[in-house]
């Protein structure tokens, strides 16, 4: 039975996500404490007690949900025995849950990981001026219809498809005006639903470029070791493990298309049949399930679902 390890992003965040683990597990805590410490705030008693408000920011929410990632990652090796080297065909995140993929497999350390998502979640937001960008998804399209939409509408402004989430459901991202007319055009081209999303600035697209200039330099400074397991990267839909490739797809992720339909169809034609979704929430489950026909998915991020992981191996 192959099996992958996937990582959720934005937008899986909950207040209380991890506060059974680190109340129940030694390990949990050990990871919510390094975050704190590495980036000299408690991150972790908004994780736990809110705002949601304080929480959703994005300089908050990519470090806290890797932090409730690799604290279920830790809490699996210690309780169930987990190896992922052993036991992982591929590991893989998305968006910002790439970073997360790669803590777990062990090409970042947990501090300069806190700190890194630190400073994407600070470089995108500063990227683009609040109002200036926006972000949609378009429901049933596929890619390239979406992909052309997106051209359609950008009209000499930035306009472009985002994340290919898989089951024809595309995000298109870039100037505001452009995106809005995206929504419409999208509409005209038999579309079930096209809506503006309630996001904080237009990620993934060309506007993003400070924020990867950003990211290029952060990245530049950290050790990046190979991961113990291939991690199939957003922006290339297959697997790397070269420290070099490993941050150049990092970098152009800030800026490209999170080719998730196409990173779960490649572990899928590769053999994977089992996705355990590890932290925050079932978003990823549910998209791999209209993906990957007839794979297995289970979410990871509770006690309750410890207790379970351990009970099937």
């Amino acid at each position: 039975m192959a099996a992958a390890f996937v990582f959720p992003g934005q937008g899986s965040q909950s207040v209380g996500m991890g506060k059974a683990l680190a109340a129940n597990f030694a390990p949990a805590q050990k990871i919510f404490d390094e975050v704190d410490e590495a980036l000299g705030a408690k991150l972790s008693a908004t994780i736990f007690e809110g705002p949601i408000e304080t929480l959703t920011l994005t300089e908050n929410a990519q470090p806290a949900l890797m932090a409730v990632s690799v604290a279920v990652i830790r809490v699996l090796e210690a309780e169930a025995g987990l190896d992922l080297k052993r036991d992982a065909q591929f590991v893989a995140g998305h968006s910002l849950g790439e970073y997360s993929a790669l803590a777990a497999a062990g090409a970042f350390s947990i501090a300069d990981t806190a700190r890194l998502l630190r400073t994407r979640g600070q470089a995108m937001q500063k990227a683009v001026p609040v109002g200036v960008g926006a972000m949609a998804a378009l429901i049933g399209l596929e890619f390239d219809a979406a992909a052309a939409v997106a051209a359609e509408a950008a009209q000499g402004q930035v306009c472009q498809a985002a994340n290919d989430n898989g089951g024809g459901q595309v995000v298109v991202s870039g100037d505001k005006a452009a995106v809005e007319r995206a929504v419409e055009i999208a509409k005209g081209k038999g579309a079930k639903r096209a809506m503006i999303l309630p996001v904080s600035a237009p990620f993934h697209c060309a506007l993003m470029q400070p924020a990867a200039d950003v990211m290029a330099d952060a990245l530049s400074k950290v050790k990046v070791n190979a991961p113990v397991v291939p991690v199939v990267a957003n922006v290339l839909a297959k697997p790397i493990q070269q420290p070099d490739d490993i941050v150049k797809s990092l970098v152009t992720q800030v800026t490209g298309t999170v080719r998730w339909r196409e990173s779960v169809a490649f572990m899928a034609q590769a053999g994977v049949t089992t996705f355990y979704e590890i932290g925050a929430g079932k978003v990823l489950s549910g998209l791999i399930k209209r993906i990957a026909d007839g794979a297995a998915t289970s979410a990871v991020g509770t006690p309750d679902d410890v207790a379970a992981f351990k009970a099937a191996r």
